[in-house]
């Protein structure tokens, strides 16, 4: 067994965002989360209730969707929670194509007029989409089906977020809502020894213990492992691609960039690359 040193599991491992949001036990961490994210748009969500995340197509020839959580409120609306540690060139037709699962689902035989209930999906991004990346403040979209004209919402009961968290870069004693304290440790937690006075509230309290690696069972920690071996991978493969491919449009970004008098920090959030990535480009200029 290989030496875990981290003291928290990493959310975006599988094993890590299922063992923090996906176990009824800890289903008070998600309800919080959502909270936090659709109090405006939901309002106050009271009871959720997990629902069977495989769903099948129409027909034997028909793709199948695995979502990563899924559940819905005490009002029957829908909830998609779908974590995505790396680019993929049509997630957004992905979340898309998702999302017309539970609208599916809610058909009744006999006689029916097609009232839906609300479907929400929401998407933690471990990566910025290319076209966003100008967007260096802006973290958080929120899609609904929209007037081109107007600009009003034509529709509101199919609502798409998408959380882009290289984006967000508050250091602990800048953040000012519970929501922002969500991020800061979705993308963070696994690089903490401790809980942050900052967060020092019931919710992430128990958030912390829940995560804490050496309270896994031996079983537990067996798949974190297995789960976290995956993680790295996929992120030295990307990083392989990185140096192989995506170089040279960067160091164009970069160079123009420092040259206009942008620092390190503003560049990583242009390019969607860390500061240490950022920063090995610098330095092989």
């Amino acid at each position: 067994m290989s030496e875990i040193r981290e003291k928290y599991v990493n959310p975006f491992t599988d094993f890590g965002f299922k063992k923090l949001f996906g176990e009824e036990p800890n289903k008070d961490l998600l309800l919080d989360f959502l909270n936090e994210l659709l109090r405006e748009q939901e309002g106050e969500i009271k009871e959720l209730t997990y629902l069977k995340n495989e769903h099948l197509g129409a027909g034997d020839a028909d793709r199948r969707a695995i979502f990563d959580l899924y559940c819905e409120n005490e009002n029957g609306e829908k909830f998609i929670v779908e974590l995505q540690k790396s680019k993929q060139q049509f997630f957004k037709d992905r979340t898309l194509y998702y999302a017309t699962f539970p609208i599916q689902e809610q058909a009744k035989r006999a006689d029916w007029n097609y009232e839906l209930k609300a479907v929400y999906t929401v998407a933690i991004l471990d990566f910025v989409f290319d076209e966003d990346r100008s967007e260096a403040q802006k973290y958080r979209y929120d899609v609904k089906l929209t007037d081109i004209a107007t600009c009003k919402v034509f529709y509101d009961k199919l609502m798409f977020i998408y959380l882009e968290l290289p984006k967000f870069d508050k250091e602990v004693e800048e953040l000012e809502t519970r929501f922002e304290k969500w991020l800061y440790v979705l993308k963070n937690l696994n690089r903490l020894e401790h809980i942050p006075d900052r967060l020092r509230e019931r919710i992430f309290e128990r958030l912390f213990e829940v995560a804490e690696v050496a309270k896994l069972s031996r079983e537990e920690l067996l798949s974190y492992e297995d789960s976290l071996k995956y993680y790295r991978d996929l992120k030295n493969s990307l990083d392989t691609a990185f140096e192989e491919g995506r170089l040279e449009g960067l160091i164009k970004v970069i160079k123009n960039g420092i040259a206009a008098g942008m620092d390190v920090k503003t560049l990583a959030k242009l390019t969607g690359l860390s500061e240490e990535e950022v920063n090995r480009v610098i330095g092989g200029f």
